[in-house]
Order: C-alpha cells, then sequence, then structure tokens
C-alpha cells in the first residue's frame, strides 16, 4: 500500500547552507502560521545554545500541508560533529533535499550526508541556495554536484536528480538559474513528484523503528519514529525489542500518541503505515529499538552510527573553590548525567575512567564534547575536564590513527603562512584550486594535530578563513606532532588577584583574568608566550611607605586580559592541565597544584624521557 498523502523527508547540507531559513518558509507558505501572526527567524533553532552560536545541533521534525498532502520535514544539523545526528534521522525518511550554498559549492560535510543518503537509496532533490548572492556561481556549482554524486558512485536514477534554484531568506524558488522565483511553489512541486510515498502493509502487524527519543518530566521518555507497518493505537499493549541485542523483548502500553503537525505535537488515538509518531509509555526506550505488535516480534536493524573519534575525561572538581558554584557535583550525579545522554545520543560513548571519581566520554570532535560541557554547566553541573586525546585503533597489527579532510578557504596573501603552520602539523595538501582572489585548500591531517589550531589560523587570517573538517578515515600513525607551542602563566598563591601583581605580571604575557579574581595556588592565570611555565604571584600586594616619590600615586594601566570561550579553553590546556567547569566560570589549573610537588614530577618526566 501506498500513502499517496503523505512525504517524509530531510533536509541536509553543510553547516551554514542554509537549511533552517529554508524551513522557515516553508512553514510560512505551509499554512502554519496565521496572516498576523509575529514569527522568528530559526524557528527550528529552538535550544538556547542553537540559537546563541547559529548552527544546528539537535535533529527536529515539523510538518507542512500543500496540495492536500503531508509532508513531514526534518531539519538536521550541518556541523560534522554532530553527524550522528543526521545518521539515524534517515532511517525515518524516504528522500532528502541536498542544500548546496551557490558561492561555497559542495563541501565536506556535503559528502559525509550525501554519501549515507545514497547508501540508503534515498532519492535525492539538489537545492542550490542563496542563488542571490553577488558571488553565486550557479553553472559552476551545479557541475560540482554532479562530479560529487559521479564520486559516490550514484545510480543512474539518483544522477537525474532533480535541481531547485532557491531564495530561501527571500522565500522562491525555480527550475531554471536564470528565474528568480516568485514562491516555493516549484519546490513543493518536485517532493510531491519525485519523492516516493511511504510504503507498506497497513493490515500486517505492527512494527516501528525508534530514530529519536525525546524526555518529558511528566511523561517520562518520548519515543520518536516512522510505522514501518501496521497501525499504532493508543492504549495498545506492544514488545520492544532491539535487533542488536540479545536481551528478551519486553512488554509495555502506549499511554499518549501523536503526530507532529506544524511546530506542534498534535495528539491523535491511531497512526498507520509511513506516519512519524511521538509516543509515551515504554520506560526504557532508546534510540535504535522496534516497537511491535505482541503477537509478531521482529525488530528492525538500525543504520550502525560512526565510532568517535576523540575522548576527555570527565571527572569530579576537587580544586580548593570546589562545590560554590555548582548544584550537581558528585561522582554519582557526573555518572547518572553522563550515561543519561548516551540515550538521545548515539554518537557518544561513555566508560568508567581510571578512578571511581573519572569518566571517559568519547564523541565525535572538539564541538561535540564542548557542547555537552556547556549543557551541562547551564543545567548546574560542575566538573573536571581535561585536554582531548585521539582514539588509537591497531589495523593488520599496525597502530592507526584518525585523519581529517580539511577544506579551506582563505585570501590569496595569506596562503603561505597557512600551508607553514599546516606543514609543520603534519598535514599533506591534496588539491589547490584559486578562486578570484582566495585559494581553496585541501589537506589530509591527523586528528591531534588540529588541536588548538583553529584561534592560530584566524589570528593568520586576520578573520577572513574558513576552516572546515570531516573524518576521512584511519591511517598509520604520523609519528610525534607538536600543537602547543606557548606555555602557562600560573598562580603561586592563593587570594585575590590585584591592581599591582597584574601589572607586573602582564609583562610576561596574555592575561586571562581581571583584578580581584579569586586565584588558588596551581590555577593558570595566563600565557607565556615562549614555551615552559612561569610561576607568578598575581596577589602581590604594594609594600607601603612613609616616604612618598614622585611617582607613587600613578595609576597603574592594566591590558584587557583574554576571556577564554570553552572551547578556547580545550584548545589550549595541555596534558598536565586541566579546565575546572562550573555554571559560573571557566578556570583553567595544574594537575598538581602544589608547586614543589608539580615541579618535582616535571623534572622526574624529563628524566624518563
Amino acid at each position: 500500500m501506498k500513502r499517496l498523502d503523505l512525504r517524509n523527508i530531510a533536509i541536509i547540507a553543510h553547516v551554514d547552507h542554509g537549511k533552517t531559513t529554508l524551513v522557515d518558509e516553508m512553514l510560512k507558505q505551509g499554512g502554519i502560521y496565521r496572516e498576523n501572526q509575529v514569527t522568528e527567524d530559526r524557528v527550528m533553532d529552538s535550544n538556547d545554545l542553537e540559537r546563541e552560536r547559529g548552527i544546528t545541533i539537535l535533529a527536529k521534525n515539523t510538518a507542512v500541508h500543500y496540495k492536500d498532502v503531508k509532508i513531514n520535514i526534518i531539519d538536521t544539523p550541518g556541523h560534522a560533529d554532530f553527524g550522528g545526528e543526521v545518521e539515524r534521522v534517515l532511517k525515518m525518511v524516504n528522500g532528502v533535499l541536498l542544500l548546496v550554498d551557490a558561492a561555497e559549492g559542495p563541501m565536506p560535510q556535503t559528502r559525509f550526508v550525501l554519501e549515507r543518503a545514497l547508501a540508503l537509496n534515498h532519492r535525492v532533490i539538489v537545492v542550490i541556495n542563496k542563488i542571490d548572492k553577488p558571488d553565486a556561481r550557479l553553472e559552476e556549482v551545479e557541475e560540482e554536484v554532479l562530479e560529487l554524486l559521479l564520486e559516490l558512485n550514484a545510480t543512474d536514477e539518483q544522477l537525474d536528480s532533480p535541481m531547485i534554484f532557491c531564495s530561501g531568506r527571500a522565500g522562491t524558488a525555480s527550475l531554471s538559474p536564470f528565474e528568480a522565483g516568485t514562491d516555493l511553489r516549484p519546490l513543493f512541486d518536485t517532493i510531491l513528484e519525485y519523492i516516493p510515498s511511504p510504503e507498506g502493509d497497513e493490515d500486517g502487524e505492527l512494527q516501528l523503528l525508534v530514530s529519536s527519543v525525546d524526555y518529558n518530566e511528566y511523561v517520562g521518555r518520548i519515543g520518536i519514529g516512522r510505522i514501518e507497518r501496521g497501525v499504532i493505537k493508543q492504549n495498545q499493549e506492544v514488545m520492544i525489542s532491539n535487533y542488536h541485542s540479545d536481551a528478551a523483548p519486553k512488554k509495555a502500553k502506549i499511554v499518549s500518541l501523536s503526530q507532529i503537525d506544524g511546530l506542534a505535537r498534535v495528539p491523535v488515538a491511531e497512526a498507520k503505515v509511513g506516519d512519524i509518531v511521538c509516543f509515551s509509555g515504554a520506560e526504557n526506550i532508546n534510540i535504535g529499538d522496534t516497537v511491535t505488535s505482541v503477537l509478531c516480534v521482529e525488530p528492525l536493524e538500525f543504520v550502525k552510527v560512526s565510532e568517535p573519534t576523540m575522548e576527555m575525561t570527565f571527572s569530579v572538581n576537587d580544586s580548593p573553590l570546589a562545590g560554590r558554584e555548582g548544584k550537581f557535583v558528585t561522582s554519582r550525579h557526573l555518572r547518572d548525567r553522563l550515561y543519561r545522554e548516551t540515550l538521545k545520543d548515539v554518537s557518544i560513548r561513555i566508560s568508567d575512567g581510571d578512578t571511581t571519581d573519572s569518566f571517559r566520554v568519547a564523541g565525535r570532535g572538539e564541538m561535540h564534547l564542548s557542547i555537552l560541557l556547556e549543557n551541562m554547566r547551564r543545567e548546574g553541573y560542575e566538573m573536571c575536564c581535561s585536554t582531548p586525546r585521539v582514539l588509537f585503533k591497531e589495523i593488520d597489527g599496525v597502530k592507526c590513527e584518525p585523519v581529517e579532510r580539511v577544506t579551506i578557504d582563505c585570501p590569496q596573501d595569506v596562503v603561505g603562512s597557512v600551508m607553514e603552520k599546516l606543514g609543520a602539523r603534519k598535514g599533506e595538501l591534496q588539491d589547490m584550486e584559486l578562486r578570484g582572489n582566495r585559494m581553496k585548500l585541501i589537506y589530509l591531517i591527523p586528528s591531534r594535530a588540529l588541536f588548538g589550531y583553529r584561534s592560530e589560523f584566524m589570528t593568520d587570517t586576520k578573520g577572513e578563513g574558513i576552516l572546515n573538517t570531516l573524518f576521512e578515515g584511519y591511517q598509520p600513525y604520523k609519528g610525534e606532532v607538536t600543537v602547543r607551542f606557548t606555555g602557562s602563566l600560573v598562580a603561586s598563591e592563593a587570594g585575590e588577584s590585584t591592581s599591582y601583581g597584574l601589572f607586573n605580571a602582564q609583562d610576561r604575557g596574555a592575561m586571562f583574568i581581571g583584578v580581584q579574581t579569586e586565584v588558588y595556588e596551581g590555577m593558570i592565570v595566563g600565557e607565556n608566550p615562549k614555551q615552559g611555565d612561569i610561576t607568578l604571584n598575581v596577589c602581590k600586594q604594594k609594600h607601603l611607605t612613609a616616604i612618598r616619590s614622585k611617582g607613587a600615586d600613578e595609576a597603574l594601566i592594566l591590558t584587557p586580559h583574554k576571556q577564554l570561550s570553552l572551547e578556547q579553553a580545550i584548545e589550549f590546556i595541555a596534558d598536565d592541565e586541566l579546565i575546572e567547569v562550573t555554571p559560573k566560570s571557566i578556570r583553567l589549573r595544574k594537575r598538581i597544584l602544589d608547586t614543589p610537588t608539580r615541579l618535582k614530577a616535571e623534572s622526574r618526566l624529563k628524566k624518563s624521557n
């Protein structure tokens, strides 16, 4: 049976190519809002962090109506670190809209998400977006997309994918690059014509694959997935099983059932084949589980999500200022929160650390892990975390490490310094292309060699460079790479920083703290431009004397201190340093706080090496 009144699509693209903005216009023209209703931009980016950073982090569902057909739309993240979100939701749809920026063309994440969609035999509609940009290259981008489809071994049908030329911000689409279009009807019509309707046996026994899990404090976990077979009803008794697990199926009852319509969840009594539904009542439902009828338990196979490539150690905060700002500070709190994260994020891995109060957290990249840290600190958690480490693998007896494909777009006059830095970090140049007065470079480089490079790259390119990375695969170990060329300025005494102490310390390097900041021994208060650490006292008071000198009362002029964000702190710290993360503060510190003990440990390490 075919559901002619329904289409399920996902919008996939590289970061900043305009997915969420296009969804805004599709909602407006799909009749979701009243004529006089006030709307906000990027309405699908509902998370506070998403709105602050201007990126999509979590895949989200919505639906519009066009010509008596309901179109379920899934807006997906574009950043490579959140690729797991894209991989898991592709099982819910029958086709994808591949968005490509009319100026930038296909980028690394475009390749990754398109490869996943083609592997599932999904039909693809190519949408060349932002055609109203002054530097749009419509014909060249069209050719680049076709070349990418050929490279990824697309079928003949996928190579004949329709192309739509669109401006998401203006809400227009056309079938020709030479016409601006007036609305999104050409896009909606192409979706109805080209994306296949969901198919399945409506009279068969229920089969539903859970692709997403939400949480509500009133009803508990909410499973979200597409019905592959049969009908699901409210108050129905079902079985929960998992294709990849040997555990016995568990019985559950569907307490509430709803479908997504626009931005709301609408309660329904039943739903049938092809519908994407949200249901509660299954207490321990997880992503990848299959909901079936009691009479026929046949679990469905879930997509294998790519493995994490790096890990950090999260541990209980043991600094002298521990427990002052956080609400959840014990190892039990940390354990519960981290293991709860694995229920909704399929690409994260949690394991116990070397000590009872530490945990290894493995993810896709620095941003993936920093978003988790940021969410936890906003929820009231307090912890310490280590520098990121890549996960090595042994393949055929050879030690291998993760390698990234780095795509750089920068002004032509700074190419020399960029190539010099990447060469020193074991980068291998793959391709080089001149576009006007800008240069496009493609490198293969070890993941660990990129730690701390982004901020350096922005300085080298005067803020005009664009750097994108994508996991390429595992390659033989490339040898030692030096990624930190600076040292730390470390506080030698506890107390409150003074203007006199900071004035004397600022000649040594850039400071991370201002006046009247509480510090403790072993806390990192600044950056030494040369390698090696310097211990100094930022709490020093000016000695009072009875003799007044000419310059005694002159004001001390302090250089503004550098406020590090969480990502910058993760990039900065070395192996013997930690980040103290609390709801109100981000502090850097040495693992060993006591200065004499730390110096002895460093000298022993040098001797052993």
